[in-house]
């Protein structure tokens, strides 16, 4: 590049970054909220269901009953909210949403077991929230499958000991071994796809707002008039938020391990190369939005209409391999989709560039592909 052209480049910058320091709204949308959305989020969007709220009905009233509820509330997975006298009871207040469970222990039930026979136990559950009624069904079944395992145990010991015949009972005993993410922490999964959406709503918005509000306010046609070729003036606007873009993901990536203790495995390098090449797709997306936009509110709208199903589709909420088979096509040409695959992999699996090569290749690709159908539209409106 030229003396000239840098001189006009740096002029260009230099606008944007005054203009932008001037706009205290703008400053505040690319510093501050970044960073108060990631800590609201990191602390709010939690997958981990525990204390769930139960009612128990104990129409058995026995010892055994009650040293039943008092082992399935003991891990905290259920909490026990109140006692109620009979099952409609429980409805009731299942209907009010006054619990989440309820938990009917029939009468008879110590008899029942003691003479050896079959005790049903009943579980009502609110399924309008599916993970909580789910991690409901599976604490309540888990735990009544292993109390079935120990009484059947009991018998065949007994048996044995009064035939004189030890009894050897064949056991699997299940040694989990958890990778990646050992306590299961939700923040640590979310921070990544928190970040990019960050990044996505900072850059797309801002950018494809930024032409609009030119041509608001009449300074467009004062650009038009300079000798500055059109590729000099696309890259000046980009490159300011380029590098705001690219402290952001510093500033955010940094909260992360420290507030939420997010291992930092991965190359760097890695990282940042891959929010070079998702920053250009997204600030070219918002050029080219603000290429096709008359007004702030058009560009702000249509920035919104993207940033939607991007999000939804990426991955970062629900895994992309759960979505319907003709859905799942349509997420390839989704760049928030490999970004997000990329910072996971990166952070917390340690992944390399031969791990992540089709990643890397299909986001720039499509970065190539949106800034170079942006530049030709914002060309043609600068000739």
């Amino acid at each position: 590049m030229s003396g000239q052209r840098m001189t006009q480049l740096l002029a260009v910058v230099l606008k944007e970054v005054r203009q932008t320091l001037r706009d205290r709204r703008i400053m505040g949308l690319l510093l501050v909220s970044p960073i108060v959305q990631l800590i609201v989020f990191g602390f709010a969007v939690n997958f981990e269901v525990d204390k769930v709220p139960a009612a128990v009905v104990d129409l058995d009233r026995t010892a055994r009953s009650r040293a039943y509820i008092n082992s399935l509330m003991a891990d905290g997975t259920l909490r026990r909210a109140v006692d109620l006298p009979d099952a409609a009871s429980a409805q009731a207040l299942l209907d009010a949403g006054g619990a989440s469970v309820a938990i009917v222990l029939p009468q008879g039930l110590d008899r029942d077991i003691t003479r050896q026979r079959t005790a049903d136990v009943q579980v009502l559950v609110d399924g309008s929230d599916p993970n909580r009624s789910g991690v409901a069904l599976g604490a309540t079944g888990t735990f009544f499958g292993q109390l079935n395992e120990k009484v059947a145990e009991t018998r065949l010991r007994t048996m044995s000991a009064a035939r004189g015949v030890p009894l050897q009972l064949p056991t699997v005993r299940v040694q989990p071994r958890i990778y990646y993410n050992p306590k299961l922490q939700t923040a640590i999964f979310m921070v990544p796809g928190i970040t990019s959406m960050l990044l996505l709503l900072v850059t797309t918005i801002v950018t494809a707002m930024g032409l609009a509000r030119e041509r608001e306010m009449g300074t467009l046609e004062q650009v038009l008039v300079t000798p500055i070729p059109p590729g000099i003036m696309m890259m000046g606007k980009l490159i300011p938020f380029l590098i705001i873009g690219a402290f952001d993901f510093t500033l955010a990536i940094t909260v992360g391990a420290y507030l939420f203790d997010m291992p930092l495995l991965g190359s760097f390098l890695a990282l940042f190369v891959a929010t070079a090449l998702y920053l250009s797709a997204t600030l070219g997306m918002g050029l080219f939005i603000s290429t096709v936009s008359t007004s702030q509110q058009q560009a702000f709208m249509g920035g919104i209409l993207f940033m939607l199903p991007a999000i939804l589709l990426s991955g970062i909420l629900t895994p992309v391999r759960s979505m319907p088979e003709w859905l799942q096509p349509i997420t390839y040409i989704n760049p928030v989709r490999y970004y997000i695959e990329i910072l996971r992999a990166v952070l917390l699996k340690d992944a390399g560039w031969a791990d992540l090569g089709f990643q890397f290749v299909a986001l720039g690709i499509f970065g190539f592909c949106i800034i170079t159908l942006a530049s030709r539209r914002f060309s043609k409106q600068l000739a």
